[in-house]
């Protein structure tokens, strides 16, 4: 990992000994410590004697070129920093040293304050990238971590029950920070639009199950990334997206659990094939995960958030019917526009509705 300016190890690789010399003298009194080495091969020895942090080579030496040392540190000491320095007819050498892996290069005769600057800014990105590597690392360390101990948990379930779905459900929406109740108003709207499309008392229950446990993932999830106030990082979001396929690994496991698992995984899918994990399309997703999107969606807009107020029943289901053929399934939308908007207000709110769907009312 790179360090700071005061303890940063620089190598000066240049068969010119007053080049080494003046270079080495600069950067020493600039607080870094800096070895020299007169060609690549003896460069490839100080490197494997000690970590150095970069390394600054001429480009045209006797023997090995400082191509060919690029090539060696990129294999053996990918996080060793490079810089070439060369003379002004070679830039265009320069410039595709650095699409070999070079972080900058440097023109002879060298202007010393421009050698400090990149340093400085090369040393700093390195130290950047060192830092989110860590972080990423200890992200999946602990991500790791938590799906062991969830797996455990998930395999003394000797039985499953609704209070014992519904009690997982409500630690999900604490857990996340989110809206009190998202996943049993949720469970609540799927099964409305499911009984309305011929789903039999079976078919229903095995739903609701599901409905339950769809986010169980998100426990596996950091709670850095999963209650981040700001934008995810791309790394982040990959993170986050894991948690479909960890909740299916953990409820595979369960035999009891093992019929949920086809939703966890698919309900994060759209029907035009944008979705993930696996950009499953149209009839490839499974119904209930094509019904339970409609569900998630139409509760994500009519759900006060802390960033914005919910939207109007009547823009939701404006947005839902935008999105027929391209995020939902136009079946399920059009059974969701049989329904009336008085009804999806009692489903938000009525506590009783998931045990009146399951009973055939």
């Amino acid at each position: 990992m790179a360090r700071e300016s005061t303890e940063a190890r620089l190598l000066i690789v240049d068969d010119e000994p007053m080049v080494r010399d003046l270079l080495c003298s600069f950067l020493e009194d600039n607080g870094y410590v800096c070895e020299s080495s007169a060609s690549v091969d003896d460069a490839l020895l100080h490197l494997q004697q000690g970590e150095v942090d970069l390394v600054i080579s001429d480009l045209h030496m006797p023997g090995r070129t400082g191509l060919e040392l690029l090539e060696a540190i990129g294999s053996k000491h990918p996080h060793t920093a490079f810089l070439m320095a060369t003379a002004a007819p070679d830039t265009k050498t320069a410039v595709q040293a650095m699409r070999n892996g070079a972080a900058d290069f440097l023109v002879k005769p060298l202007d010393l304050g421009q050698v400090l600057s990149t340093v400085r800014s090369t040393l700093a990105r390195r130290a950047e990238a060192d830092a989110a590597t860590a972080r990423q690392k200890q992200a999946e360390s602990m991500l790791a971590e938590r799906t062991k101990q969830l797996t455990v948990a998930l395999q003394q379930m000797k039985m499953q029950s609704n209070e014992t779905l519904r009690a997982v459900a409500m630690t999900l929406d604490v857990r996340a920070h989110d809206v009190a109740g998202h996943c049993l108003r949720v469970s609540r709207f799927a099964l409305e639009l499911a009984a309305r499309m011929g789903y039999s008392q079976e078919e229903l229950r095995r739903l609701e199950h599901a409905s339950y446990l769809h986010d169980i993932g998100k426990l596996g999830i950091p709670d850095a990334i999963l209650n981040k106030p700001g934008a995810l990082t791309p790394e982040e979001q990959e993170v986050m997206r894991s948690h479909v396929q960890i909740g299916f690994d953990l409820v595979t496991q369960v035999p009891s659990l093992a019929e949920a698992a086809e939703l966890v995984l698919a309900h994060q899918e759209h029907f035009d094939g944008s979705g993930y994990p696996r950009g499953l399309k149209g009839d490839d997703i499974p119904l209930d995960a094509r019904i339970f999107a409609v569900a998630d969606t139409l509760d994500a807009m009519t759900s006060d958030r802390p960033y914005r107020k919910a939207l109007t029943w009547e823009n939701a289901r404006e947005e839902i019917a935008r999105e027929a053929g391209k995020q939902f399934d136009p079946k399920v939308v059009e059974a969701f526009e049989q329904i009336a908007p008085t009804r999806w207000r009692q489903l938000q709110t009525g506590p009783d509705a998931v045990a009146a769907a399951v009973s055939g009312r």
